[in-house]
């Protein structure tokens, strides 16, 4: 069936145009990858009519049309484009109702038929991750590894009639590392510059500069797609060539061999460099040479005796162990279960039967994925069995280790008696050592910025060249967005999809943002009452202030660089930098960029080190003339005496919030829970103005709990570097510990604690989300911000909007608000009466670089962002003169 999400085409602008001839692009294909591409040619200004993907699946639309819809691009999801070998009618013609000029297929499953591949002006461009014509066909990264090619690559080619026969347009190559797997190739190669690369194909079809070269069928290959049957290992190899038929076929669909009669796959090879580890023998079918069980893994060992390692073995019945426990895995005695433990088991067992819907009776012997079981199963296995039986915590690892009830019965016993705790390997990450910034640094670096501002080229330099050098800026930023948003999701816990598009992508737009004010910062002209016969002129000239200090926070350490930098330096000032002590990585490679983008010597300086040393001295300096200030009221409150003891510097807060977020009974429900999800859970809650307390209509207030509830199940809570995680850790130690007093503070005033409270079981700083209800207007929770992913609830009478509008503006602070309602007027009439310097109406967390930004009451004073912004950086000096 045809769907389409939107007739409305919507027209992308960019904040800079370098190159004049734009397409209409019609975008065929899915994943990730996709969205991406997407996103990028969005971005450089060509207009994307049309998206055509795959339907949705289990309910979940694929990410490119996620994306696409959230656009407003029109998005058509068709299951296939043929039927009996021709065309669908209705399909071709909705693909023809767009008017695209060039199709761009960058990762596209579907068969396309050559009428719709050949519609277009320009024809059709594909993305193969592969160096063509090596490795055409489905798996081309897979056989990469597997035929231990030194070089990996992709290449953009022009849509033929054949399998991956086009001409080629561009090609672009990286070294194979020895231990690379098909997961690390793409992410570190594949993915990153198969986008840019496909931005620059699409433009220089756009300039007429695009090559069409043949391929050659010479070193031409063809490979199938991989499949379980073909991956069995051959051991009459060398050890390389097994390592790479095993990295080649990890994860999916993984190399397997026959152990003791049965199938055993292997997972996470690499190369063993250095001497065998005394182990115990392992006799492996077909191989030469038994295997060594180490405790570091299983050695194995190729026909030229060198040696390679697996880390981990799954077995056919699904059950996954590391290899080094491989003697161990049966070994454990059968324990006897106490009253109180047959109790559990029992409610086990009911859990299993819900989920198992389609076994009659859960037996001893019933296997729990041959019984159908998926991993979002696991899951729920493991999310149900901590809410009934008083909160066990178990890891998905522990479902896969034991897959039999008997089995996973006594796998709960152990834990419940504390029997089966492993021995855990505690790695300490070091990233890197960073300055500790003394007074003297801070005096060498505020000297450095009023010696450029006041004799170097920088004072000198006219608006339009300062505003070429934040452009320039803006685009190395940009180039290095994979390598920022890593560092911040190591640096802060940030999960890096956030990062990448709301930490570094906003970072970008915001310097573009500002770089196009350079030159446009204006005074004006005053008429006044002229003393005859006297002529008089009278007019204002906006002035840098001169050397301005910066202290951010640690939530968005980029971010809030880019706000308050970017307005800073486009009004001509020189800057002193401190970010927070915790999280100073983006800041240091900020600084690295700005030498490579030409900034003179001086302008910006960055300083790490701890607020009340390297802040206080920053707040006390008399050559610093202004300070803004990102941070807690109580800091922004010493920060500010201390400016005015001082020198009387100029200053801007954005300090504490707990935004008020009003929910009515007319909303849109299904909008409402997930905004309101977002609007406190976004960045892990780690967000100024997250929705610091909600207030729910009576009528529906338990219904939007309980789909909460059901929401906060299905996030994903883990490995920030992971794409499909939802939720990561929080920032550092103490902040966790302070949400978990904020929580157990919630608990003895009387608030229900829904769901969450608890930290995540797993190592590393990670909360539950969390949810309170029946908070009343006098507890700790309705007043003090969390700062963190618990969601705060209140229930207000039906009706009641000036009940509820002054119980929400019963706060000392103002940063934020948001209302949800159906009703315009009642949307006006809260957000005029709302005390915040920013109100959101059937959205939440939707800020913008050209969009004022700041706070009221003991929230802060000045704006960042927006043409408000400049004037924290600027002063008016008017000038008179009689002629």
């Amino acid at each position: 069936m045809l769907w389409r999400s939107s007739q409305t085409l919507r027209r992308f602008s960019t904040g800079r145009v370098y190159f004049q001839n734009k397409l209409k692009l019609a975008l065929i294909g899915q994943s990730l990858f996709g969205q991406e591409v997407y996103s990028h040619l969005c971005r450089e200004g060509h207009q994307v009519v049309g998206v055509f993907t795959v339907p949705d699946k289990d309910g979940k639309a694929d990410p490119l049309a996620l994306a696409a819809e959230k656009n407003g691009t029109p998005v058509f999801k068709f299951p296939r484009w043929r039927a009996k070998g021709k065309t669908i009618k209705e399909v071709a013609e909705a693909y023809r109702s767009v008017g695209a000029e060039l199709n761009v297929l960058p990762f596209c499953t579907q068969f396309i038929p050559m009428d719709v591949i050949e519609s277009p002006k320009h024809g059709s461009i594909i993305y193969h991750p592969s160096i063509l014509p090596r490795h055409r066909g489905a798996s081309a990264i897979n056989w990469t590894l597997i035929m231990g090619d030194k070089k990996a690559g992709f290449s953009v080619f022009w849509a033929d009639d054949g399998l991956d026969t086009g001409p080629i347009l561009l090609q672009r190559s990286c070294d194979v590392q020895p231990n690379d797997t098909v997961d690390a190739l793409y992410n570190r190669f594949l993915f990153p510059e198969g986008i840019k690369a496909m931005v620059e194909a699409v433009q220089l079809v756009a300039d007429g500069k695009a090559p069409r070269i043949p391929q050659s069928e010479e070193g031409a290959t063809y490979e199938g797609i991989q499949k379980k049957e073909n991956a069995e290992i051959s051991w009459d190899q060398s050890a390389e060539d097994l390592h790479n038929w095993i990295r080649g076929h990890d994860k999916v669909p993984g190399a397997w061999t026959e152990i003791n009669g049965q199938v055993v796959t292997f997972y996470g090879s690499s190369l063993l460099n250095s001497s065998v580890p005394p182990g115990e023998p392992l006799e492996i079918k077909g191989a030469k040479k038994p295997g060594l069980v180490t405790k570091n893994g299983l050695v194995l060992f190729g026909n030229d005796g060198k040696a390679l390692m697996v880390r981990n073995l799954q077995f056919e019945d699904g059950k996954m162990i590391p290899a080094s426990q491989y003697f161990a895995a049966g070994e454990t005695s059968v324990v006897e279960l106490t009253a109180e433990e047959v109790k559990v088991a029992e409610t086990i067992k009911v859990i299993w039967a819900g989920i198992l819907s389609n076994i009659p009776v859960i037996e001893d012997s019933t296997d729990f994925f041959k019984s159908g079981a998926s991993s979002m199963d696991v899951a729920r296995l493991v999310e149900e069995i901590r809410q009934k039986c008083g909160g066990l915590q178990l890891q998905n690892e522990d479902v896969y280790m034991a897959t039999k009830f008997e089995d996973f019965i006594q796998k709960v016993v152990r834990k419940l008696r504390g029997d089966d705790q492993e021995e855990e390997l505690v790695v300490d990450y070091i990233i890197c050592k960073v300055s500790y910034a003394s007074l003297v640094d801070v005096d060498k670096a505020v000297a450095a910025a009023k010696d450029a501002f006041e004799n170097g080229e920088w004072g000198r330099m006219n608006a339009r060249e300062r505003g070429r050098l934040m452009y320039r800026l803006a685009d190395l930023l940009e180039e290095n967005q994979e390598e920022l948003a890593t560092i911040e999701a190591l640096d802060s816990g940030a999960v890096y999809t956030l990062a990448l598009k709301t930490h570094i992508g906003m970072s970008v737009q915001t310097f573009r943002y500002f770089a196009g004010w350079c030159d446009k910062i204006q005074g004006s002209t005053i008429p006044i009452n002229q003393a005859r016969p006297n002529r008089n002129l009278t007019f204002t000239k906006k002035e840098p202030i001169g050397v301005c200090a910066i202290i951010i926070p640690w939530n968005y350490p980029l971010m809030m660089l880019a706000w308050k930098s970017a307005a800073c330096l486009a009004a001509g000032n020189t800057l002193v930098l401190k970010p927070a002590q915790v999280t100073p990585l983006t800041a240091l490679k900020f600084a690295e960029l700005s030498v490579k983008a030409g900034f003179p010597k001086g302008v910006i300086n960055i300083i790490p080190g701890s607020g009340g040393i390297a802040g206080q001295r920053l707040s006390e300096h008399p050559d610093i003339r202004k300070l803004g200030f990102t941070g807690s009221t109580p800091i922004g409150k010493q920060i500010m005496k201390s400016c005015a003891v001082s020198n009387l510097k100029k200053v801007s807060l954005e300090l504490g919030g707990k935004s008020p977020l009003l929910i009515f009974n007319d909303c849109e429900l299904d909008k409402a829970v997930r905004m309101g999800m977002g609007a406190v859970f976004f960045n892990k809650g780690e967000n100024c103005i997250a929705a610091g307390r909600l207030f729910v209509e009576e009528s529906i207030h338990d219904e939007f709990v309980t789909r909460v509830v059901e929401e906060i199940k299905k996030m994903k809570i883990g490995d920030p570097l992971d794409r499909s995680t939802d939720h990561g850790p929080q920032n550092h130690k103490a902040h966790l510990e302070k949400l978990l007093q904020y929580c157990e503070a919630g608990v003895k005033e009387g608030a229900t604690l829904v769901y969450g409270g608890r930290q995540v079981q797993r190592p590393g700083f990670f909360m539950e989300p969390t949810v309170f209800t029946d908070v009343e207007d006098h507890m700790y929770l309705a007043k003090e911000e969390s700062f963190g992913p618990i969601m705060v609830i209140s229930k207000f009478r039906n009706g009641d909007i000036d009940g509820v509008l002054e119980r929400a503006n019963n706060t000392e602070y103002g940063l934020a608000s948001g209302v949800f309602t159906r009703d315009i007027n009642k949307a006006m009439y809260v957000s005029e009466k709302l005390e915040a310097g920013t109100v959101f109406i059937n959205t939440y967390n939707k800020t913008d670089v050209a969009a004022p930004f700041g706070g009221f009451k003991q929230s802060g004073f000045g704006k960042d962002l927006g043409e408000e912004a400049l004037n924290e950086y600027l002063r008016t000096k008017t000038v008179t003169l009689e002629y």
